[in-house]
């Protein structure tokens, strides 16, 4: 049996249903979940991918970072402009959504090394290459995932009939449910692909596939779209009220600088300046939202510090330990925290906290609960501030502008006295080795090594900022020689960097794992080379007697230093000592997980409460403009990072930590104040205000009709 149709229409169209709700709303949901795992997954490994590939500091790869993340938050509006006033959300998902794809794609192929390593050595030849690929590839994402961000949620209500409101209220639950499920898997496992070694000619971090699981998500989240297409109700575009109200108040305030010095009687409100040219009605519901929108200004400085899990505690989380037992956790898999948290924690808040706290009778407001979320943001970061106190003093000291440093290592049979030309003298077992010694540069040009009765001295140039091996011997005689360690910083990513000193009278082939350190010869070091965490197969090979011995090494952990020491080779096996030039990660990525909790309860009161007062105290007509408006204190809190991180001369990373959350505490108190004097508002009351006087108004310029001839006389506008 067909719908009924309504006087003046054509047959109204039947959507195909399921359980009541239209199939169409099934693409949209897969479509979201796909969109926002490749978002989330991208976004995960990004502030590595800057630090570790394009090789930027962490303040550049900081900042970069939260302008992304600021763009993905302005486009929005352009988004939300083009789907309201020229294409309809339909077209719009469609265009923006291919543009989406292919900046993903893009951002793949950049970070492919080997397409720009022609003479393969690990290094881009033209490092510009893969800087500029990647920037249009995120530029073009945050146009598509910005610009589709007010549609798709949208598009998805517009699916449902008006005496649907159950089924439409139900669809957003799930919606909502399908982009913590996307993030959530997604910052899974794209920090394990990108923890994976590819290329063809110089194995590195695998970003290739970690940007390219989340491109070929975006390809079906596509694909899954357009498959729907036919099933879709597609509203027209209707003109964009943002624009509307961005209009009336342009007018309101032309009008206002235009009479301001003319004698005109004075009005209540800035707003009603623009009573000249529009209704009543849409001044008042500006008045509305431009009270919210008020208030919305210190909020930024919240999204300042919940968007660096990203970007600072993620490169904090690169300093520490991820063992935890069988599981093994990659800095970037941190982030999983907060979406795990989010799905515990909504429910518990809900259900048990708010009622608790209600039968204590007290008056916790909407934006009560939203001060409380600032304050609890700014307690993560004294937290994190804390534990990064605590990586500190876990952290070896490396040389400054006019300082090096000596680490002796003893290979002799005898133990060795070395004394230094600043005065210092250091005794060294055999086989046994120092800590490393700090010298300023002024310093140290001789050094004499004394085995019992013998001594020899030799002249060595040092200069500024470097690690330095003084290895000695007095097997034959006595020997002294300086190795350039180059180690002035932990090892990044977590690695491990490990080289080998021959102490074998005879050259050798050492090889670890997969990587061949080729021939040593007796009394020289090899280069240091990375090594995941775990252990690691040692083979030793002497081609002078064809003798080949092999054991595993000591268990590495995460962003240690080793020189091994060979010293023997035979029927008894492999004999090696360990020499840590940089201890390893101590501190435990558990530790993060306080700070986690703290700032995810924090957006449980804040972010969630903040959406739902917004639109409790806007029109319904009004409540895009709200969105547009929340989703700009977003942007603005990644620029407030941007321009701190930059203009900051703070050098101590948990300083910075207690900087940002004295400002949120600050602006907290700030905000509330404004709180404070806030009074709350009905908009259905107002709204039936508004339709009563606008029955009135009607009722009294209604024309005057005599024996039904016409019109006779009107009242006068």
């Amino acid at each position: 049996m067909g719908m009924p149709m309504e006087k003046g229409q054509g047959p109204r169209k039947s959507v195909p249903g399921c359980f009541g709700y239209p199939i169409s709303i099934f693409f949209i949901v897969i479509n979201e979940f796909c969109e926002r795992f490749s978002y989330y997954g991208m976004r995960a490994v990004l502030v590595l991918y800057f630090k570790y590939f394009l090789q930027w500091s962490d303040n550049l790869s900081t900042e970069i970072y939260h302008t992304f993340v600021a763009l993905c938050y302005l486009t929005p509006i352009l988004g939300a402009l083009v789907a309201d006033s020229y294409l309809g959300k339909f077209k719009t998902i469609i265009s923006l959504s291919i543009v989406y794809t292919v900046g993903q794609a893009v951002l793949s192929i950049s970070s492919i090394n080997d397409l720009t390593d022609g003479n393969r050595d690990g290094v881009p030849d033209i490092v510009a290459i893969p800087v500029v690929l990647s920037m249009i590839g995120l530029v073009l994402i945050a146009l598509g995932t910005g610009g589709i961000k007010p549609c798709v949620a949208a598009f998805g209500g517009d699916q449902f009939e008006d005496h649907q409101e159950k089924q439409r209220s139900r669809f957003f639950s799930i919606f909502y449910l399908s982009i913590n499920a996307g993030s959530l898997i997604s910052t899974i496992i794209t920090p394990i692909l990108r923890g994976e070694e590819c290329g063809i000619h110089v194995k590195q971090k695998c970003y290739p596939l970690a940007f390219g699981v989340p491109a070929a998500l975006m390809a079906i989240a596509l694909f899954v779209f357009i498959a729907g297409s036919r099933m879709y109700k597609k509203v027209e575009p209707e003109g964009n009220v943002m624009v509307q109200v961005g209009k009336c108040i342009a007018f309101a305030i032309k009008n206002r600088f235009k009479y301001r010095s003319k004698e005109y009687p004075k009005r209540e409100h800035w707003l009603d300046w623009a009573r000249e040219k529009y209704a009543k009605r849409l001044i008042t519901e500006i008045k509305m939202v431009m009270r919210v929108l008020f208030l919305y200004i210190p909020l930024p400085m919240f999204w300042a510090l919940f968007d660096q899990q990203g970007s600072r505690w993620t490169l904090q989380a690169t300093t520490m330990d991820g063992d935890f037992g069988p599981v093994q956790i990659q800095p970037d898999q941190m982030q999983t925290v907060n979406p795990i948290l989010i799905v515990i924690m909504v429910p518990v808040v809900d259900m048990l906290v708010y009622p608790l706290i209600n039968k204590c009778r007290l008056n916790f407001t909407p934006l009560r609960k939203m001060t409380v979320g600032m304050l609890l943001a700014a307690l993560a970061f004294i937290v994190a501030a804390v534990v990064q106190r605590q990586i500190d003093t876990t952290l070896p000291t490396f040389p400054a502008l006019h300082e090096y440093q000596i680490k002796v290592i003893n290979l002799g049979n005898s133990n060795a006295t070395v004394n230094f030309t600043s005065g210092r003298s250091v005794d060294v077992t055999s086989l046994g080795s120092t800590d490393y010694l700090d010298f300023d540069t002024a310093h140290l040009y001789n050094i004499s090594v004394t085995y019992g009765d013998k001594t020899i001295s030799k002249p060595f140039a040092f200069e500024g900022e470097q690690r330095y091996t003084l290895e000695i011997t007095d097997v034959a005689e006595i020997q002294a020689d300086l190795l350039v360690d180059g180690l002035t910083a932990k090892p990044e990513q977590g690695n491990n960097e490990i080289r080998f000193i021959n102490n074998l009278n005879s050259t050798i082939n050492i090889t670890m794992g997969d990587t061949n350190f080729g021939a040593v010869e007796y009394f020289s070091a090899t280069n240091y080379s990375s090594f995941q965490r775990g252990e690691k197969r040692i083979t030793v090979m002497v081609p002078f007697n064809g003798q080949s011995c092999e054991e595993p090494s000591q268990l590495f952990g995460y962003g240690s230093a080793y020189t091994i020491i060979v010293e023997g080779c035979d029927g008894t096996g492999l004999r090696v000592t360990y020499s840590e030039d940089i201890p390893p990660n101590s501190v435990s990525m558990a530790w993060q997980i306080p700070q986690y909790f703290i700032i995810t309860c924090a957006e449980v009161v804040f972010s969630v409460t903040g959406l739902s007062f917004s639109y409790s105290q806007a029109p319904n007509n009004m409540k895009s403009v709200l969105q547009a408006g929340w989703l700009l204190t977003v942007a603005v809190g990644n620029i407030i990072v941007l321009i701190i991180a930059g203009a900051t001369t703070i050098s101590e990373q948990w300083a910075e930590y207690v900087l940002f959350a004295g400002l949120l505490v600050a602006v907290t108190i700030i905000f509330a104040i404004m709180a404070y004097f806030y009074t709350y508002v009905d908009p259905a009351e107002i709204e039936a205000q508004l339709v009563e006087e606008e029955k009135k108004e009607k009722e009294k310029n209604e024309p005057v009709f005599k024996n039904g001839t016409g019109p006779v006389a009107q009242t006068q506008m």
